[in-house]
């Protein structure tokens, strides 16, 4: 009997220099490199790109507008509320004249949102950011079309009666909510719908901030967990778009005015420092004091819809005794942070305000979580800092500087989105002279947060219904490794002629290579037929005296070995294999090693040496490479 040929590849395939290098293929080899299935060649962008580029510029400038919109119904329903007149003019609630009766709007709003929440949609509830996440990993970025419509809706009515919310949140989460509406109307794949759901809901953030860049950031770090040309090109242009169509409205000045910082001191960066690990702290005591009193709320003995209600009267309560708690509050933020609010005022304030904001987002009403981080983290770095100047002038602190650092730094150990509050704090401001106190005080933040507490405000929900969120974005450990370091093996073949009564007997001989599942099925001349697998061969239906190209049952699948093991990975799964014969572009009709779904769990040992081995860097011995391991 003719036995199997057993192939071994040596170091260089037996070839020319040039011939491994990857020279174009021969015209006489075209008929052959077309009737192969092969690794579809990755791109970063394409004429895909442009097309979600342009759709994504067109939501923005929808997102743009409805954020004026969302902006001019608070005002709406603030004037109606809490003056009683109609009007959209820009008020606060905290200068109403209701006294006693004051109690009473907020309830009123909460009544109305839980009503809408149970018989409209129960999403409506919460920041929108979370549920935003849920939807873009586990549904394919399918936000159900009334979103639209109801969370800005009912976070209008929520925050116009006095809830002590932000508007970006619910603008985010429409904006988002925009986009996944049109990838759901035109014919676009999943990873194309999330690009469009993150360029809206990154346009409404800078449509209401104006600040783009920490859009995108924003976008990359929660949304699109991933940072890749074909997705960070749209979302980059919509926060552009959204941001010009903020300035039409309302000029280009910084959302956050306040006047020119000074360089730092090298004493007072490490104050920053300093107060960004207790500021880090105190992000995980708000995140688990919201959770802490979302979980007794789920124990009361009432239908969910009254809970909003309940946290209406907290709400009310709170903003008789402290007017400025009513509300977005974004003047609140600005005067912390310019100084012109400061000491022991400003601290209860703060204390009240997260009262009020942590049991009324408990209550599952509706509304957004970052204005009031920001109020409290300002607040935070301000008292903290007018502390240091008086027990410590020698340190040069400046109290404006310890409030923008805390303001950015609360949010950054809560969210754990370290890039985007870092310029965020930079972009609302336009204060460069805090860039580095910034940097130093919200990484600090993030290092104490990501210590002592696993998931964060935007996480915890989600991961108590049992789902896993993307904590980190790394580079793709296969994407890196080539077929040629984990794929060039003996590889034993199979002759096209040979019968399959042949073939059975050897493999119940137990000789070399015999024991192999899957095996390529080569003609005469070496050319590559197809592979069949250890099933095939033994399949009781096929007669023995078949030939081995009969048993074949469709053309092969190959992988060229200067591919990544991504490649190859993306191609099993395709094509329905666990093994793809190893060819050469110079000669892809001849198989030179065979990858297996083992050798792609070997592309991560690096990954793994990389993470967990200790050694000197100078002196040392190196491991071996991949090639020569």
């Amino acid at each position: 009997m003719k036995k199997p040929e057993v192939e071994r590849i040596e170091e260089g395939l037996g070839e020319r220099p040039e011939e491994r290098a990857g020279l174009p293929v021969a015209p006489s080899m075209g008929p052959a490199l077309a009737s192969l299935r092969t690794p579809a060649a990755s791109v970063a962008v394409d004429s895909r790109t442009v097309f979600i580029s342009l759709l994504a510029v067109a939501l923005a400038v929808a997102a743009g507008l409805v954020a004026q919109g969302l902006g001019t119904l608070i005002h709406f329903v603030t004037n109606l509320a809490f003056f009683g007149r109609l009007s959209v003019q820009p008020v606060s609630p905290g200068d109403n004249t209701l006294g006693g009766w004051v109690v009473l709007v907020p309830v009123a709003g909460a009544i109305i949102v839980g009503l809408m929440a149970r018989y409209g949609s129960r999403a409506i509830r919460g920041h929108g950011i979370p549920e935003a996440m849920e939807q873009v990993l586990f549904n394919q970025s399918r936000i159900p079309p009334r979103m639209t419509l109801l969370k800005p809706l009912s976070s209008a009515i929520a925050i116009g009666t006095g809830g002590p919310f932000g508007a970006e949140g619910p603008i985010i989460a429409t904006g988002g909510a925009l986009g996944s509406l049109l990838g759901q109307v035109l014919h676009v794949t999943a990873d194309e719908r999330k690009a469009l759901l993150a360029a809206g809901a990154a346009a409404g953030m800078a449509a209401t901030f104006g600040a783009p860049v920490s859009a995108v950031l924003l976008a990359v770090e929660l949304l699109l967990f991933e940072f890749k040309p074909r997705s960070v090109i749209p979302v980059a242009l919509a926060t552009a778009t959204a941001t010009s169509v903020r300035i039409a409205f309302v000029g280009g000045a910084p959302a956050f005015a306040i006047p020119d910082l000074t360089t730092p001191s090298g004493t007072a960066l490490v104050f920053y420092g300093v107060l960004g690990l207790i500021v880090g702290g105190a992000s995980v005591l708000c995140t688990r004091a919201v959770y802490w009193l979302e979980d007794a709320f789920e124990k009361l003995p009432i239908h969910w819809m009254w809970w909003p209600a309940l946290g209406g009267i907290v709400v009310g309560v709170v903003g008789l005794v402290s007017p400025r708690t009513l509300g977005v509050g974004y003047t609140n933020i600005e005067d912390i942070l310019s100084g012109r609010f400061v000491g022991t005022a400003m601290l209860v304030f703060c204390a009240l305000k997260f009262i009020s904001w942590s049991v009324a987002l408990g209550s599952g009403t509706s509304g957004g979580t970052l204005a009031p981080l920001f109020t409290l983290g300002g607040g935070l770095g301000s008292g903290l800092g007018l502390l240091a100047t008086q027990l410590f002038p020698s340190l040069g602190v400046d109290v404006r500087v310890a409030a923008l650092v805390g303001m950015a730094a609360l949010f950054a150990g809560a969210s754990r989105a370290l890039l985007a509050s870092v310029v965020f704090a930079f972009e609302t401001t336009r204060q460069p002279m805090g860039l580095l106190p910034l940097l130093a005080g919200c990484a600090a933040s993030y290092l104490v947060s990501a210590l002592l507490m696993r998931h964060s405000i935007m996480t915890e929900k989600l991961a108590r219904r049992g789902v896993r969120i993307p904590t980190e974005l790394g580079a793709d450990a296969l994407g890196q490794a080539l077929v040629r370091d984990h794929g060039l093996k003996p590889v034993v073949t199979l002759q096209a002629d040979m019968l399959l009564e042949e073939v059975r007997t050897w493999l119940t001989s137990d000789a070399a290579g015999s024991r192999h599942q899957g095996f390529p099925v080569v003609s005469r001349e070496g050319a590559l037929v197809g592979v069949v697998t250890r099933r095939d061969l033994l399949d009781g239906q096929s007669g023995g005296d078949r030939r081995m190209r009969d048993v074949v049952k469709r053309p092969p699948a190959v992988v060229f070995d200067d591919s990544s093991l991504r490649e190859a990975a993306d191609l099993m799964v395709e094509e329905g294999v666990g093994r793809l014969p190893v060819v050469s572009r110079a000669r892809p009709e001849h198989v030179v090693g065979i990858l297996t779904r083992s050798d792609l769990l070997g592309g991560h040992r690096q990954r793994l040496a990389n993470a967990r081995t200790r050694e000197r860097g100078i002196g040392g011995a190196r491991p071996p490479s991949p090639r020569t391991a």
